[in-house]
């Protein structure tokens, strides 16, 4: 991988990303996600290509700038994608749904617990399915975590890469914080966070 991806279009080095396993996919391969896998391992594993990961965080950052904080939900149902989304939602102001996705959160303005974002980001939709099926019901943009089996219609901006791994997780969340603090212009582009990525992963079950 090397080779062919050079450091500059990645937004942290090419070691941390494989360290974290944010290249490693499914054995299997929706088509939607072909265009960003980069290779097939001999074990049959998919290798997801990190300079498209890179590439999808930075344009969802430029896509939620726009935004005001509290008009961003993120949601995750996945274990090891609680914590980071947790943590992501508090470093950039964003609302959060870890855990359980009450059915009708989105759509039923009885419910006690209604919300109306107007932009949603998942960890991964298919264990999201609930919102996910909301969040395209009442129209509004959906962007989510994508591994390389999981189908994508009616995911607006995709961001590729292992959402099942608790390192993995931690990085692309700590990677979206960043990104989205230097749009806002609340970070410079050389400054760091100071939540570590140990920080965003999810303790192990």
């Amino acid at each position: 991988m090397t080779e062919e991806i050079a450091s500059e279009v990645l937004l942290t080095d090419e070691d941390t990303f494989l360290t974290c396993g944010v290249h490693i996919g499914t054995k299997q391969k929706s088509g939607d996600m072909e265009e960003y896998i980069y290779k097939v391992r001999e074990d049959g594993l998919r290798i997801i290509n990190i300079k498209k990961t890179s590439e999808k965080i930075t344009e969802a950052a430029n896509f939620l700038k726009d935004f005001n904080p509290e008009e961003v939900m993120v949601v995750s149902a996945r274990q090891y994608g609680q914590k980071p989304a947790k943590v992501f939602s508090d470093v950039v102001n964003f609302s959060c749904i870890p855990g359980r996705f009450t059915p009708g959160r989105l759509t039923n303005p009885r419910m006690e617990s209604f919300v109306e974002p107007v932009a949603i980001i998942l960890t991964d939709p298919a264990a999201d399915a609930q919102p996910f099926r909301e969040a395209v019901s009442i129209d509004i943009p959906v962007i989510a975590f994508c591994d390389s089996n999981n189908l994508t219609t009616n995911v607006d901006l995709v961001i590729p890469g292992n959402n099942k791994g608790r390192r993995s997780l931690a990085l692309m969340y700590r990677l979206l914080a960043i990104e989205i603090l230097r749009v806002r212009g609340q970070i410079g582009k050389d400054e760091e966070l100071e939540e570590t990525i140990d920080d965003f992963e999810a303790p192990l079950i």
